[in-house]
This record gives C-alpha cells, sequence and structure tokens, in this order.
C-alpha cells in the first residue's frame, strides 16, 4: 500500500505501525490462529491521486485486485464516476482503493 512505516511500541516482531493520516495510524499484528473469507461489505478503503499508477504499482508486486464483481485487474465505477479496485491482505480481509478526489 505504500504507507510509511512509524515506530512502534512493542518491538516484538509481531506488530507493524503505519502512518495513514496526519493523526491516524494503522497497526498489523501478525499471529491470526487461521485465514478466514471475509465480506467484501466490510472493507477498509483509501484514496490515490492516480488509480492506473497504483495498479500498476499492484501488478509490478504480483498482487491480485479487481473490480467489486471480482473481475481480475478491472476497476468499478461509481455512479459519481469514482473509479474503484479491490484487494485482499494476507489475512483476507478486503481493502478498496480509489480515486476520490474528495
Amino acid at each position: 500500500m505504500q504507507l510509511p512505516e512509524i515506530p512502534e511500541p512493542f518491538k516484538d516482531g509481531r506488530h507493524v505501525w503505519f502512518r495513514t493520516g496526519p493523526h491516524s495510524q494503522l497497526h498489523i499484528i501478525q499471529g491470526a490462529a487461521k485465514v478466514e473469507e471475509h465480506d467484501k461489505n466490510t472493507h477498509l478503503a483509501f484514496s490515490v491521486k492516480d488509480l492506473k499508477v497504483f495498479t500498476q504499482h499492484l501488478d509490478a508486486a504480483n498482487v491480485r485486485y479487481g473490480g467489486w464483481k471480482g473481475e481480475e485487474k478491472q476497476t468499478t465505477p461509481r455512479p459519481d464516476g469514482v473509479k474503484q479496485v479491490y484487494l485482499q491482505d494476507p489475512d483476507n480481509f478486503w481493502i478498496e482503493v480509489n480515486n476520490d478526489p474528495f
């Protein structure tokens, strides 16, 4: 996701913290008991300035992504014209990335 990594207090090798905004952080913790499927309706969303540049980054990293209905390497347009793609983290949680200019 190209988020900047920030220091974390645990220093146990299981936690990674990322900056998501001026006063926001995302904490990633290893150690899930098992990987499960998750409903796509429950997802975390990020906006990027250039969705094409972002999807090129995903392609270079061999990360699978696609539209809402699962169409590989496709975008889904919202009614307001914003384009979206969806991908999953290693624990199968859904992430939306869009080009919403706010």
